[in-house]
């Protein structure tokens, strides 16, 4: 049995992903699993800490400093294992920061790959901010440089251009096209050495 395909989309908060990634799964021709890294994390502490009580409040920040690495190492590594059990996985996520640029390079690099660049502007980014009102307004601009640095990809889709049914579309005929995916094989890993960076809350 061959790996299953990780359609591994990047772009930041509020830039579409998710809406083409419902556009993927509702379509016919090639299963998928949908799998966002918000959704992920939310499980994580939904079904392992949803009784206990806590006798003292932590701040958000302070729980994102302590459990987002290891999280975030885990849900690339279940992608991964899925891949590996022949199941294709739409993978939704923000890679903000060049820890997690490396960690998808060594566990993706081996595994059939499509690398999608989800695009939009600064712009438009915030106006969809303040319409959706579930995400804090300039979380998507404090994202946009480090998440847009990466330059390679397979295919990138822009979702000022396209709505997510034609963004969806445009993905499926590239896969159709069996055009061999090498972005993945084109990149290289980050110098994190003596860096240290923020994390960002979804």
């Amino acid at each position: 049995m061959k790996q299953g395909l990780i359609v591994l989309m990047n772009g930041t908060s509020s830039a579409g992903k998710t809406s083409i990634s419902m556009e993927l799964m509702n379509q016919k021709e090639i299963l998928f699993h949908h799998l966002s890294v918000d959704d992920f994390i939310k499980d994580f502490f939904n079904h392992k800490f949803s009784d206990i009580e806590p006798t003292r409040e932590v701040d958000e920040q302070v729980i994102a400093q302590i459990m987002f690495d290891p999280l975030i190492s885990m849900y690339y590594s279940t992608i991964k294992l899925l891949s590996e059990m022949g199941l294709n996985v739409i993978v939704d996520t923000v890679i903000e920061n060049d820890k997690s640029f490396n960690e998808c390079l060594d566990l993706f690099f081996n595994q059939p790959t499509l690398f999608i660049g989800v695009i939009c502007s600064k712009e438009e980014l915030i106006r969809r901010e303040q319409i959706r009102g579930d995400r804090n307004i300039g979380l998507a601009a404090s994202q946009f440089s480090k998440v847009y640095s990466i330059d390679e990809y397979d295919l990138e889709v822009n979702t000022e251009e396209m709505n997510p049914t034609e963004c969806a579309e445009k993905i499926l005929s590239f896969m159709k096209s069996d055009q061999h995916y090498s972005a993945f094989k084109k990149l290289s890993k980050r110098d994190i050495s003596g860096s240290l960076e923020g994390v960002s809350i979804r």
